[in-house]
């Protein structure tokens, strides 16, 4: 799994800011650049790509952001589904996080997207954190297992009941913008996944930048805890 966090739209803005532009083509540009990482992953037979394209954290924004944010979301979903693209089905699309959160329509708009892409059996997934924190998924982990009514708690009970339960764990976690944190990205499942820091920000993260995390993930040794 090809993993980039996190916290996107912070660091777009600080790339909008030392080009000298407003900070909504920041964002335009961030989430352009996934298509970017989406071609580079077929080139290089990743199949799994997990982006962190909005925190609850953002929420907390000034509100003419967030609804700038929220414009962006419709306009990038809206051509999601209406795209022709006869490759689209061989890419599974899949949105995690506090989705119930956003308004109605961007809700409707992420399962029309989700149906009108691959289904399970597509060669490609990319998986998409909005409205999600790490900590908030490990709490509602825990709600929904109390809400169950199971008395035991085990590792394999929290895995079951994240919001990723069906997705492998991270094999490798890329964080762009120099910054060596995770700022709560995924925290169970990163339990034994490799790093690589990139000291570029976002925007300007590179196909070179792509295959250097690469190498250098091919000649680590992973453990896993032995």
């Amino acid at each position: 799994m090809e993993n980039n966090g996190p916290k996107p739209l912070s660091i777009n803005r600080r790339w909008a800011e030392r080009e000298g532009i407003g900070k909504e083509e920041g964002y335009a540009t961030g989430i352009r650049k996934i298509g970017d990482v989406l071609k580079w992953c077929k080139e290089f037979d990743v199949t799994m790509l997990t982006m962190w394209g909005f925190s609850m954290d953002n929420f907390k924004r000034d509100q003419y952001e967030v609804q700038t944010l929220f414009g962006l979301f419709k306009e990038n979903l809206k051509k999601a589904i209406d795209s022709d693209d006869r490759n689209k089905t061989e890419m599974r699309v899949r949105f995690y996080g506090r989705i119930h959160l956003f308004p109605p329509e961007i809700q409707k708009m992420i399962k029309m997207a989700e149906q009108n892409a691959g289904g399970p059996d597509a060669k490609y997934q990319l998986n998409l954190l909005l409205s999600y924190g790490g900590r908030e998924e490990i709490v509602d982990a825990v709600n929904e297992i109390i809400a169950q009514g199971i008395k035991k708690v085990d590792e394999k009970a929290i895995s079951d009941h994240l919001y990723t339960r069906d997705v492998p764990d991270p094999d490798l976690i890329i964080r762009t913008s120099g910054e060596q944190r995770l700022s709560g990205l995924m925290p169970w499942q990163s339990c034994y996944s490799e790093f690589y820091f990139c000291p570029k920000l976002w925007p300007d993260f590179s196909k070179e930048d792509f295959q250097d995390a690469l190498r250098v993930y091919e000649h680590r040794t992973r453990r896993f805890g032995k």
